[in-house]
């Protein structure tokens, strides 16, 4: 039986502990050239007195996007509502929402790429004019009614950009794409989780857990309870860099960050289908996952680390691939 795996696509859904979010822009870590423009802007709408645009976050899941829309309400001084596409199956549920919101507030639809097309064509006019219009009855009874909105600022998340229609991304008037972190920036983190935890941790381990948390904040803290769990239990709860190691390597985690499913998808590609190019059905086929979690979840740190290339015909595994599974290495037609 595989092991768990620390980044899932149930994982995506799970709520991060509170006390780990920060509250205020100058308490979040990274990004720091979308920060310094959310900066600016938020205090602009906070001098003209107005609801801040509409903002689009986009990026790989677990870089700081549901944070980022709380720690905007915060610096606004507004309430937060906070819903998701999969959970407005209706215009009413939409409605519903909307119609609840006060003067500023901020709303923020998460996985806003899976809003139903005729949900998503009512919030249009909400966006544009803050207006719901509304048609009630069936056939020749039905009616239109028109209600007006406070001003607001939509927040959307999603971590599939080219998911979106165009004429929902138009309407966003700030748009933003979340980047993976740095080990610096990582090793920030795990220093702020260690202290909101109280417990001690050494410097090499701390390098230790950036290094191998895929660039990902939530990873980096998901290892960290992992690991502290050790410390607390074999150890006398400082977390080291052997107990780090040790907790990792039973988690099946090695020092590049890549994980058994990882090397499923990468062994795939060399030992059925040669190195590539494969396609993505197939690759997900034969690994037995959904394609959209290989796609959301699994590729793009492989890609960022350069151990896969997209092309026109599909997927090759690189040289990296090669010398982290130990099998020799032959320059292929798709190799540059």
């Amino acid at each position: 039986m595989d092991k768990e795996r620390i980044v899932t696509a149930m994982s995506i859904k799970e709520d991060e502990d509170q006390t780990l979010r920060p509250q205020r822009l100058e308490q979040y870590i990274g990004q720091d050239d979308i920060k310094e423009m959310l900066d600016i802007y938020i205090k602009a709408a906070l001098k003209r007195k107005e609801a801040l645009d509409h903002m689009l976050l986009y990026g790989p899941p677990g870089l700081g996007k549901t944070t980022l829309a709380q720690i905007v309400a915060n610096e606004l001084g507004v309430n937060i509502k906070v819903t998701s596409g999969p959970a407005i199956e209706r215009s009413g549920d939409l409605a519903a929402v909307l119609s609840s919101l006060e003067p500023g507030d901020v709303l923020f639809i998460d996985e806003i790429h899976r809003l139903p097309r005729f949900v998503e064509e009512v919030l249009y006019a909400a966006m544009e004019d803050y207006v719901l219009d509304i048609v009630i009855g069936k056939d020749h009874e039905s009616r239109s009614i028109r209600i007006d909105l406070p001003p607001f600022t939509l927040i959307g998340a999603t971590t599939r950009f080219g998911d979106l229609s165009a004429p929902l991304r138009d309407r966003f008037g700030v748009v933003f794409r979340l980047n993976y972190y740095g080990v610096n920036d990582l090793e920030q983190i795990v220093r702020r989780t260690a202290g909101v935890y109280q417990n001690d941790i050494e410097e090499d381990a701390v390098n230790a857990l950036a290094k191998r948390s895929r660039g990902t904040p939530r990873i980096a803290n998901r290892l960290f309870r992992r690991v502290r769990d050790f410390a607390e239990i074999i150890g006398d709860g400082t977390i080291n860099k052997e107990i780090t190691d040790h907790a990792l390597s039973k988690l099946g985690i090695d020092h590049n960050g890549l994980d058994h499913t990882d090397y499923r998808y990468l062994k795939s590609i060399i030992e059925k289908f040669g190195g590539g190019p494969v396609g993505i059905e197939t690759i997900s086929a034969s690994i037995s996952e959904e394609m959209t979690t290989v796609e959301d979840v699994y590729e793009p740190y492989l890609l960022m680390e350069g151990y896969i290339k997209r092309t026109a015909r599909g997927r090759v595994a690189t040289e990296k691939t090669y010398q982290a599974l130990g099998i020799k290495y032959y320059k292929g037609l798709f190799e540059k």
